[in-house]
């Protein structure tokens, strides 16, 4: 068949382009969405009282909150591989830069943090931030929770109007003492805070649903304020020096292996932070019915870039250590932000209020900070993450580096959770428990629960010793893990036992059979694989049913469902992800026949939303007017070609097509019944294989495939029979238009099951073979009349041979 050219461009245009080569590409006009810049006050609102709380907990300069909020905005917005995480000063750092402040001192802290920013481009840089995914969430988790712990703690005595110790020891020690001396002004105010933070997401009725647009930090503060101010308290407030007076980074001063171990701390906190965060705002930015077309996949490595110039910016600037903010992220996420252009905008409005605001920021109680900080700390002991490492039997991991951290500092804290982590896995690994009994049959069944590595290889060896000869034996193995040396153990024991005249099998999970009685195999079955006849079947039950006292026919169906859950699913669920939100998007309608042997994902190595597949009995294409009732055919046609726009159509026929031994054995006649008034759409091809083997009209020669001829009569008409329906295709009036456009190609293919080999129709002018040929209408047709022209020659099927780079693995 002849490839369709696509229409030529006129001279005009490339002599155009010879002229100008070098001509600048026009300029988009900078464009701010509508949302992004609600997104971005909402952030601004939560972001400035939240920078100055952080800036107070950790003993640094209280503009220092506002420098590492903006550059986190600004420059982190800008480079981020997440656009719509916001970065800022962190809470999870407030213990961190706390101890460095009080060791080194506020200028050296600064230079820590440029040398941090320093070591996160590098490994930015070199492509290992996906590495830092690997550390257990439980000792992520842990780690949150006892700098929320530390910071609790150091806050409340803040909020009952005294001052923090340098460690959680000495504070719990001093609150006592604390409890004696309070100061009633500083703890209402803090109350006040506390209570509205507490209430103000939960109000209720439609005026509820109204003010919490305000966000509850804003509002908490901004009460507090006024509150303090309408009742003349005398309390400590903020109190922000002249930017002239601002002290930047110096030269580091201490001992190297200390600086040394400050970077090291400021790098993990920063990038596992921000990495975690990263992935938590792809999957609640995935489940938004709006996604935003432009935001996908989080590029971590520039992620971990972003961060790195970010901090080394802020540290330069006088700033706190800058990483990624839950907070702040997901209310930009939750406020309908589509860009990055709201977390860089955030990040404007916190230099302008830096600029701008000082006299009213300088009204804020300290008190009312520290509660605010006090807040976000005890929130980040999150019950829910506890649940979840409880359930996955991590609560060891989790609870030793919470302590850790609380007790000794977050670097030592997230050590000792590491080792606990290995601790726990290695646990987990040689914790095999083997069971061997016998029931009333004399069936002797043994039972292994977790992993079988070479540890438990002794145990399982002696309860397979144990098994007589000629007895039938169950191995189940409960677990997701086999080394070689058990998997030795059990082929050598399975051999000498059927040797011995004794039949045993292997079942994973559920009692689904993974080796047949002379070989182990590890099953991992093919979505394709067939329910009859291979390696993942249960044996027949004499009742017709199985041992649930299911029918076999839906043993089965539950069987292969149950295997693409657990080896398939996993594996597309990100991609399906996809589809579902962007709808399906297919280059190729493919029309092939109702044959359950033809399984056109394998056969054409496609997956999901590749392929728009048509399916009936004899793979046949009613012409137009001829559907009796029938449109299901034409409607898949015109729908893929005018609605999805498909690029080409295939048709596939296959060998021993029952629908065309139908019309070769008794031609639809007499008693007109569904399968016989369908079938009548396929004695166009019954007529058309008459017509060649007798040569009318002249010329016309039947279909056949490249270097042999077919085998019978069945398998040369259904060759025919995918050259007539290709003809049929052009006769609709979608299919036609799009041919005379230039826009769509046909396509012939047969597939013979047998030899598991597929055929193209290739058709060149005048008798030279295109191997790579489709069926369209720019060389007159498959034999056809088409466009009017003449019948071509003859029509090929050619072979499809394996590409030399091709992978040899199937797909699926």
């Amino acid at each position: 068949m002849s490839a369709s050219v696509p229409p030529r461009a006129t001279d005009s245009a490339p002599a155009a382009s010879a002229r100008q080569p070098h001509a600048p590409p026009p300029r988009r006009a900078f464009r701010i969405a509508g949302a992004d810049l609600s997104a971005s006050i909402a952030v601004f609102l939560i972001a400035l009282p939240l920078s100055l709380g952080i800036a107070l907990a950790t003993g640094a300069p209280l503009q220092a909150g506002l420098v590492a909020a903006a550059v986190g905005g600004i420059v982190g917005g800008r480079l981020a591989g997440s656009p719509l995480q916001v970065s800022g000063p962190a809470a999870g750092l407030t213990v961190v830069t706390a101890d460095l402040i009080q060791r080194y001192g506020w200028r050296t802290t600064c230079a820590i943090t440029v040398l941090a920013g320093i070591t996160q481009v590098g490994l930015g840089c070199l492509r290992v931030a996906r590495t830092a995914l690997a550390v257990s969430p439980a000792v992520v988790h842990g780690m949150l929770a006892g700098i929320g712990v530390t910071i609790a703690v150091a806050q409340l005595h803040i909020v009952l109007g005294g001052t923090p110790q340098s460690s959680v020891i000495d504070n719990l020690r001093g609150l006592p003492a604390q409890l004696t001396e309070l100061r009633p002004a500083a703890l209402s105010i803090s109350l006040l805070t506390l209570l509205l933070l507490l209430l103000w997401p939960h109000l209720p009725g439609r005026a509820g649903r109204a003010a919490r647009v305000l966000p509850a930090p804003l509002v908490a503060v901004a009460a507090a304020t006024a509150l303090a101010g309408f009742a003349a308290l005398h309390l400590d407030k903020v109190d922000l020096p002249s930017w002239r007076s601002h002290a930047l980074a110096g030269l580091p001063e201490g001992p190297t292996l200390g600086l040394v171990a400050a970077v090291l701390t400021i790098t993990l906190v920063c990038s596992v932070q921000s990495l975690l965060g990263a992935v938590a705002i792809d999957k609640l930015t995935s489940g938004r019915p709006d996604s935003p077309p432009g935001v996908g996949r989080s590029d971590l490595d520039r992620e971990l870039r972003s961060q790195g110039a970010s901090n080394i910016l802020s540290g330069a600037l006088g700033g706190l250590p800058v990483a990624g903010v839950a907070v702040r992220s997901v209310a930009n996420v939750r406020a309908g932000a589509v860009s990055r252009n709201s977390t860089m905008l955030h990040g404007v409005w916190v230099v302008v209020a830096a600029l701008l605001l000082v006299p009213v920021l300088e009204l804020i109680p300290l008190a009312a900070l520290a509660a605010l900080v006090m807040a976000v700390g005890i929130q980040m002991v999150s019950l829910n993450h506890i649940r979840t490492v409880t359930r996955h039997r991590e609560i060891l991991v989790y609870a030793v580096t919470t302590l850790g951290v609380v007790v000794l500092g977050v670097l030592e804290g997230v050590a000792l959770g590491v080792a606990a982590a290995v601790a726990v896995a290695l646990h987990r690994l040689a914790r095999t428990r083997i069971t061997c009994d016998e029931d009333t049959e004399g069936v002797h069944h043994i039972h292994v629960r977790g992993q079988l590595t070479f540890l438990a290889v002794p145990r399982l060896s002696r309860c397979l010793h144990h098994i007589p000869h000629r007895a039938h034996a169950v191995v189940e193995l409960d677990g997701s893990f086999m080394d070689h040396a058990a998997y030795e153990t059990l082929q050598s024991w399975q051999d000498a036992h059927a040797a011995h005249g004794g039949t045993a099998e292997i079942t994973g999970r559920g009692g689904q059979r993974i080796a047949e009685p002379a070989r182990i195999a590890h099953c991992s079955c093919r979505p394709w694989t067939p329910w009859r006849n291979h390696n993942c079947e249960a044996p027949p039950q004499p009742s017709g049913s199985d041992h649930h006292g299911h029918p076999h026919h839906q043993h089965e169906l539950a069987q292969g469902i149950s295997a693409f859950q657990q080896h398939t699913a996993p594996r597309v669920r990100g991609e399906l992800a996809r589809l579902a939100r962007e709808g399906q998007q297919p280059v190729q309608l493919f029309l092939t026949c109702a044959d359950s042997r033809v399984v056109t994902s394998m056969i054409t190595s496609s997956g999901p939303g590749d392929l728009f597949v048509v399916r009936n009995v004899g793979n046949l294409v009613p012409l137009p007017g001829a559907e009796s009732g029938d449109d299901s055919v034409a409607a898949a046609i015109e729908y893929a070609v005018d609605v999805l726009k498909v690029k080409s159509i295939t048709v596939c026929g296959h060998s021993g097509c029952g629908a065309m031994q139908a019309l070769l054995s008794s031609p639809p006649s007499g008693a007109q019944t569904p399968l016989k008034r369908w079938l009548r759409h396929g004695l166009p091809s019954l007529e058309r294989m008459a017509a060649s083997s007798t040569a009318e009209p002249p010329g016309r020669i039947a279909p056949r495939l490249a270097g042999r001829a077919p085998a019978d009569a069945v398998e040369q008409l259904c060759l025919t029979n995918v050259v007539q329906q290709l003809e049929h295709l052009r006769a609709h009036e979608a299919v036609a238009r799009r041919l005379a456009e230039g826009t769509l190609e046909l396509h012939g293919m047969y597939f013979h099951v047998g030899e598991a080999q597929a055929y193209l129709l290739a058709e060149g002018p005048r008798g030279a073979p295109d191997t790579h040929g489709g069926a369209h209408g720019s060389e007159g047709g498959e034999g056809g009349a088409a466009d009017g022209g003449k019948p071509l020659p003859h029509e090929v099927f050619s072979q499809v041979r394996p590409s030399p780079r091709a992978e040899a693995t199937p797909t699926g």
